[in-house]
């Protein structure tokens, strides 16, 4: 089960790095993700209805932003490898136009593994040319969720029993590929991992090119769990904000 806490799947830190003269999440970015109600049964129509929505209800003017985009939303990738969208989303240049049209900002999802959550087509090697596709979609936000890239991280366990970073090298070097990517394409897109706090990603999250990083596994809709996951956060409130980058690099140098 997967919920959301503001925009991703916990718990998250948010940091204010600068992307040319645009700084990104300068506050902790709000907005809305369509996992939680749509689930693989998403739709344009639905996307659309909910940036109507954020307009009509106010939230918008209240600074929920983001129209975030999970998962499911893939097709296939043609002799190119480039992935296009399925049936349920015929044109996503004119989704993200559309939803640029009402103030409001564009996002999506995928993974570093080979496939996502939901077993659609994740950016394992294809991490540029999924970017690039972003960037001309208008995208302004990826959520980047770990799931099959676990299996990548325990075959690195497997195969390197002497190396006890292994696995923790091998995932922090995906999420690097995809964030130089998002740079190199020149356009400022939000860069959120969704790894449920995997190796303290608020040591190292800043250096790969993320703004957002889950802490923690999900979330549910009970008091036990709220309280467990709140209590847990104590202490790393001093690894967000516009010092992260600096604070994260001080935390791994701590560390060997």
């Amino acid at each position: 089960m997967r919920t959301l806490t503001a925009l991703s799947c916990a718990i998250l830190l948010a940091v204010a790095p600068v992307f040319g003269q645009v700084k990104l999440a300068a506050t902790p970015p709000m907005g809305w993700n369509s996992w939680n109600h749509f689930a693989e049964r998403v739709t344009d129509a639905d996307i659309r209805s909910a940036a109507d929505m954020l307009v009509s209800t106010g939230m918008r003017d209240a600074g929920y932003i983001y129209v975030n985009l999970d998962d499911t939303w893939q097709g296939s990738r043609d002799a190119q490898g480039v992935l296009h969208p399925n049936d349920r989303f015929p044109d996503m240049k004119a989704l993200g136009d559309y939803i640029h049209s009402k103030r409001l900002k564009f996002g999506i999802y995928s993974s570093p593994g080979a496939k996502t959550c939901g077993r659609y087509e994740g950016s394992l090697g294809h991490e540029a040319q999924d970017a690039k596709m972003y960037a001309e979609w208008g995208v302004d936000f990826l959520k980047y969720d770990l799931c099959s890239f676990q299996e990548n991280m325990n075959q690195a366990k497997a195969s390197h029993p002497d190396d006890p970073h292994a696995a923790r090298d091998l995932m922090i070097a995906a999420y690097r590929k995809m964030g130089d990517a998002l740079k190199a394409t020149g356009r400022p897109i939000l860069y959120s991992l969704c790894q449920y706090g995997i190796y303290q990603p608020w040591t190292w999250g800043p250096d790969v090119g993320a703004q957002m990083w889950r802490t923690t596994d999900d979330i549910d809709d009970s008091y036990g769990r709220m309280i467990a996951i709140g209590f847990s956060q104590a202490g790393l409130s001093k690894f967000a904000g516009a010092w992260a980058l600096e604070r994260s690099r001080h935390a791994r140098d701590r560390q060997r």
